[in-house]
């Protein structure tokens, strides 16, 4: 490992969540929440353990991770592939397409390992949950909480 990434590591809270024992189904790799879904698992399940994941990273949000996934839920079914009609809004959290680019500059790392891509439930996972912490509430980052 690089000293920027070692130094990257000790300050900051990530740390803590790499040295604990991997959660059920985890694959030992780069970055948060790197997680394989389990044999038998539904997408919906395996999206609900990534975003409890993120939540657990780089929370905490307001109402947590049952809020978090009840946002998804409503934006997308817990489907990391689902796109609005018009195309405009992507993934879990339904991020504007166009907006997601910088979104994604902005809240992740390299070291991280994520996909740059909006369909991918882990990046956009992670994406949400630090803006939401960062920004302080789901509505002020975006998302009406209303319902959840």
């Amino acid at each position: 490992m690089s000293k920027r990434f070692l130094s990257f590591l000790v300050t900051t809270p990530l740390l803590v969540g790499l040295i604990q024992a991997p959660t059920a189904h985890a694959v030992m790799g780069l970055g948060p929440c790197n997680l394989s879904r389990g044999p038998a698992e539904t997408t919906q399940h395996f999206s609900k353990r990534t975003i409890a994941c993120a939540v657990n990273f780089f929370g905490p949000v307001p109402g947590g991770v049952d809020r978090a996934v009840c946002i998804a839920s409503r934006e997308s079914g817990l489907i990391p592939t689902a796109k609005s009609a018009t195309g405009m809004y992507v993934g879990l959290f339904q991020h504007s397409a166009a907006a997601w680019p910088d979104r994604f500059a902005t809240w992740t790392h390299p070291a991280w390992d994520l996909s740059p891509r909006p369909l991918n439930g882990r990046s956009n996972s992670i994406v949400t949950i630090r803006m939401v912490h960062a920004i302080g509430t789901w509505k002020a980052a975006g998302w009406p909480s209303k319902g959840c």
